[in-house]
């Protein structure tokens, strides 16, 4: 194994010198960092993680955490294009990345006492259940936080803007004529009451009454779920024109039961989805939907999360929205005319 001391003596300085010019230190002249990076890059000298931790008191390793109740985990699109966003900046600012998880080997440890195992530098957490108290012990122990469509513990947070894309897809609708227009939303956390709040106050400026059975809880990432509600509305007295459903996923149940009830869409009931992923633009109809940008969010979540280490006691948390973009259909009916 090749070693600090033999890339020192071929750039004929110190030890220390190499150490100073591998880890970014101000005190080594540009000419010589160079020099030093291409002969480790010629010898095959790889640093020791545990020394340069010891000396720098940073692993330049992120922990990810990421848990979400669909149970679709990586194989989901719209989780798959966040992390990869995040991955791919993460890399970009020299951090490798890891998942936090509760079992290491034979042992089970909180989400905190992992993280202080790895000694990650910064947390991002992606997805989770916020009530869960190991995610506000994992908070509170110190180590530098960034959170994903989810303001909690004064940590930064990157967001969709679910107000503004709810709107959107709420003015589309509404320019089409629709005014029974029903909201099937997820499971009740941050996202579902941001999102429900929107589309309550849209429809009420533009002077749309929604009915309480109109507006029903179900779950994310859920099609069987979702496709069962959509059977409990189309059987009302009064049905909705239109059926916003909580995710692009979640549409797809609901088009299995409108069709198995020999309707269609949109000539029978029309219907929008969210999240934006490739499958719903694929299906026929295509799905009027509304984009969030998943890959700038992860990136922008590296990014803050890179600045929280960075500056240490100095960061102060910022709350980044990200806008999504509306993406017209074809299962919406004009009922204009």
């Amino acid at each position: 194994m090749v070693t600090i001391k033999a890339v020192a003596e071929r750039c004929g300085c110190s030890p220390a010198t190499v150490s100073k010019a591998l880890n970014g230190a101000p005190d080594v002249s540009h000419e010589m960092v160079l020099k030093i990076r291409a002969v480790a890059a010629e010898l095959g000298y790889i640093p020791n993680a545990a020394a340069r931790a010891l000396k720098t008191s940073r692993t330049y390793s992120f922990g990810l955490l990421f848990r979400e109740n669909s149970k679709k985990g990586l194989a989901h699109e719209f989780f798959s294009l966040m992390l990869n966003g995040f991955k791919r900046r993460a890399e970009e600012l020299g951090y490798d990345i890891s998942f936090v998880s509760r079992r290491l080997g034979d042992q089970y440890y909180t989400y905190a006492e992992h993280a202080k195992y790895r000694h990650f530098d910064g947390i991002a957490i992606i997805t989770i259940d916020y009530e869960d108290p190991q995610v506000r012990e994992l908070v509170e122990s110190g180590v530098p936080t960034v959170t994903v469509d989810e303001e909690f513990g004064g940590c930064g947070c990157v967001l969709s803007d679910n107000v503004q894309g709810v709107r959107d897809l709420v003015d589309y609708v509404y320019g089409l004529g629709h005014r029974r227009i029903a909201f099937i939303h997820g499971e009740d956390n941050m996202v579902s009451r941001v999102r429900v709040g929107a589309f309550q106050e849209s429809c009420r400026e533009r002077g749309v009454d929604i009915p309480e059975e109109y507006l029903v809880e179900g779950r994310f990432h859920d099609p069987d779920g979702s496709g069962e509600i959509t059977r409990q509305l189309l059987a009302l007295e009064t049905p909705p024109t239109c059926i916003f459903y909580p995710d692009d996923v979640s549409y797809l149940g609901g088009l299995q039961v409108i069709t198995e009830m020999g309707l269609s869409v949109p000539e029978d009931v029309s219907a929008v989805g969210y999240d934006g992923i490739g499958l719903a633009q694929q299906i026929r109809p295509r799905l009027t939907t509304l984009r969030q940008n998943a890959d700038l969010m992860g990136a922008q979540t590296a990014e803050e999360l890179s600045r929280a280490v960075r500056e240490g006691r100095d960061y102060l948390p910022k709350r980044i929205v990200i806008p999504g973009k509306l993406i017209p259909g074809e299962t919406v009916k004009d009922l204009r005319t």
